[in-house]
């Protein structure tokens, strides 16, 4: 299988987020955050809804603006940069909810993707198939004739054909069926241990994040209150930000 991307290893984050601070209306939503996404690796955001997971990761994609703060991605200061951009830049993004286009076809869906594309590419990898064997086999069909847990590989599919050196995922296992659960979870570990995509998701189910994460952010009310690596998350945590 050929890689998706060409990566640079070095000590730095690939993203490092410092004092962002980011509001609604009058409603202050993150307080001075403080996030590190170390290269190569997978990071987990965690914490009970409501918190600021979602927020966070759209003022990354640039689709919310930012009071204060900054966000560097590789070198490029991401407050700065459009969110038409972020897709040029190499960050892939699965929303919450998969926001596929449901009157496109599978295959229309996947090249929507293509332009923002570093290499030229103008065809569909065929990783993507081999990750997602059923994508292959529903090409023709509409978006929104899928079930969910297809939806999500499609959307998943979708933000790959970038080209990202980033996947960031905001609950990709939500409302989807056990066993295309267990297969994400597999594709992501895939993606991140063998091919060297960095991952950055928001995650509700413990033991998915524990499976797939090497390290954890909790949030809580708009701010960081404890971060490292997966084993690490102690029952402590675990009962004071995310039990309900």
């Amino acid at each position: 299988m050929q890689c998706i991307a060409s990566f640079w290893y070095g000590t730095f984050p690939m993203l490092k987020i410092e004092n962002l601070n980011q509001y609604y209306g009058q409603s202050h939503t993150l307080w001075d955050l403080d996030i590190e996404v170390p290269e190569g690796k997978c990071t987990v955001l965690m914490g009970r809804n409501g918190v600021g997971k979602t927020t966070l990761l759209q003022c990354i994609m640039g689709l919310l603006p930012v009071k204060s703060g900054s966000m560097d991605y590789a070198g490029t200061d991401l407050v700065m940069a459009g969110a038409e951009q972020r897709a040029g830049l190499g960050i892939g993004y699965v929303p919450q909810g998969r926001q596929i286009f449901p009157l496109l076809s599978v295959e229309e869906n996947l090249l929507i993707g293509l332009p923002a594309r570093r290499d030229g590419l103008r065809r569909i990898p065929d990783f993507i198939y081999e990750l997602f064997p059923v994508l292959s086999e529903m090409l023709g069909r509409r978006g929104g004739d899928l079930s969910g847990g297809q939806q999500q590989q499609l959307a998943i599919g979708r933000a790959l054909v970038t080209d990202p050196r980033l996947l960031i995922l905001d609950e990709p296992t939500e409302g989807i069926q056990p066993n295309i659960v267990a297969d994400i979870g597999e594709i992501v570990r895939r993606l991140n241990r063998e091919m060297g995509l960095t991952v950055l998701l928001v995650e509700q189910k413990l033991p998915f994040a524990r499976r797939v994460a090497d390290r954890f952010c909790l949030l809580d009310r708009g701010r960081n209150v404890s971060g490292g690596m997966m084993e690490e998350l102690n029952d402590e945590l675990i009962q004071q930000y995310l039990t309900v």
